[in-house]
């Protein structure tokens, strides 16, 4: 009886796990998905990777200068 409870608990955890996994794989492709069409319209307008890549580095400063009230 202990090993069917054993069994039934395995099963429990396995499919919490599973689900677990699942969603943080669908968060994963959904979030690549996003990024790949932004990098395409960017593309479009005629901006790189790299263009946005070097915003990206220059964004804490950007930020810095906006709460400051900079321009």
């Amino acid at each position: 009886m202990s090993s069917l409870i054993i069994l039934v608990a395995a099963l429990i955890v396995a499919l919490l796990v599973f689900k677990a996994l699942f969603n943080v794989f669908k968060t994963v492709i959904s979030t690549a998905i996003a990024l790949f069409i932004i990098v395409v319209i960017l593309a479009v307008f005629g901006f790189t990777p790299e263009d946005l890549l070097h915003e990206f580095t220059k964004l804490p400063e950007t930020l810095q200068k906006m709460l400051r009230g900079g321009s």
